[in-house]
């Protein structure tokens, strides 16, 4: 039997992925005030535990992107996704810091391949029109996981003990493994795709991009000006989002005093900003493609442009007297972060070739991840003595200077008339 639309079905499935990968992630977070608490941990080794994650994530991006790229995206996720879920329900095994900064450690080298299998199955499924939109469907997954979390986690944490929101959001993981296995399939193989969705997909991709049947080299990659115009960016933009991502549930109970039941009720609403942010990052790609004419490249230029403009507000975060206000700053932000990071990611599949395209998400990760890693480490050493203003202020700035960049550097590799209007079916 074959399905109408299969290709959204499969970028969904991937979204669902991305999903259960950020719940698993961000249940440290929304744990951290109980741990602080029932295991005596302060900032400081908060952000040791936190930098163990994304120094390994941090290497393991461009591995896991290569990794999808020779063994294929329906195996490579796979053993990922087993990965990350058993090691996630191992931390309900901890004692101390050092044990959650050994498994977090330890589970940032799965949890990395979530991006690139995106872009994969976005590059593989998909005609250049629709790319926008879709890399916002699969991106879209790593904030609704992150708003799941806050309510989970703590109802997890009240109803049984912290150690079973550990356990619950593994299990979940090993139940989408099977959904992934038995549900993905790339276009040549899967059964249930129409001869005219698939004469679609085909015509849709760029000819020049297509995969040579080659390896992908590293080093060429590497050498290319676009590589590092996609990198460098997200080196600047990544950092906001993992402080959202990592330190606001501390933000909240530390310097706002909200307890966690409040966490639990309001920490979740920036990441559903964010939701719609990735969305309408896609949707601005495609309106600005179909009526104004623009190239694809220079429409993921103005919506990234338009996302960093959006992110200053989080320079106020820490000036306004109410939580609530710094959150809906903190919401405004989210939702900015997630609309320019759909532009940025869903390049690699606009200026590389397909069997590039995982290792490349892969190793522009890793840029945004050392980001992060590095962020972490100064936060977690300075927070205490400064505040967390400082930090507000500067990561409002950081992707101004990264739309610069993304502008200067990137070059789109043959004449870009993918303009026209969407093929639809």
């Amino acid at each position: 039997m074959k399905i109408k639309h299969l290709r959204w079905y499969m970028i969904g499935l991937v979204s669902l992925g991305t999903i259960i990968n950020a719940l698993a992630r961000s249940s440290l977070s929304v744990s951290a005030p109980t741990l602080f608490t029932e295991l005596h941990i302060n900032e400081q080794q908060y952000a040791w535990i936190l930098s163990a994650f994304q120094f390994a994530y941090t290497l393991a991006q461009p591995l896991c992107g290569f990794f999808i790229d020779v063994v294929g995206l329906k195996l490579g996720f796979f053993i990922m996704i087993i990965a990350w879920s058993v090691t996630n329900m191992a931390h309900a095994a901890c004692n101390s810091w050092g044990g959650l900064a050994f498994l977090r450690g330890l589970m940032g080298l799965s949890e990395a391949s979530a991006i690139p299998a995106g872009v994969k199955c976005n590059s593989e499924w998909f005609p250049a029109k629709e790319r926008g939109i879709a890399g916002g469907v699969a991106n879209i997954g790593t904030s609704i996981g992150a708003m799941l979390a806050p309510p989970l986690v703590v109802w997890a944490i009240m109803a049984y003990n912290w150690e079973m929101a550990f356990v619950i959001t593994g299990a979940l993981g090993l139940v989408f493994a099977v959904i992934w296995w038995f549900g993905y399939e790339s276009p040549a193989r899967h059964r249930a795709l129409s001869t005219e969705e698939a004469r679609l997909i085909e015509a849709g991709q760029e000819k020049h991009l297509e995969a040579d049947g080659s390896k992908p080299s590293v080093m060429q990659i590497l050498r290319q000006r676009n590589f590092w115009g996609i990198a460098l960016p997200r080196f600047l933009a990544d950092p906001a989002w993992g402080t959202i991502n990592f330190w606001l549930p501390v933000y909240l109970m530390t310097v706002r005093h909200m307890p966690l039941k409040d966490i639990a009720l309001f920490a979740w609403l920036p990441f559903l900003a964010a939701d719609f942010g990735g969305m309408a990052g896609g949707f601005l790609n495609n309106f600005m493609m179909k009526r104004w004419n623009i190239s694809t490249i220079n429409a993921r230029r103005i919506g990234f442009s338009a996302g960093a403009v959006l992110m200053l507000p989080l320079s106020l975060v820490g000036f306004v007297e109410s939580a609530y206000v710094a959150i809906a700053l903190v919401s405004v932000c989210a939702f900015a972060h997630q609309m320019l990071s759909t532009q940025v990611i869903t390049m690699a599949t606009d200026l590389f070739r397909r069997n590039e395209t995982s290792t490349v998400s892969g190793f522009a990760g890793t840029a945004g991840w050392t980001g992060i890693f590095i962020c972490t480490l100064i936060m977690g050493g300075l927070v205490n003595t400064v505040g967390y203003n400082p930090f507000f202020i500067i990561l409002s700035l950081m992707d101004i200077v990264g739309a610069i960049i993304l502008w200067t550097f990137v070059k789109a590799r043959v004449a870009d008339n993918l303009a026209a209007k969407p093929v639809t079916v």
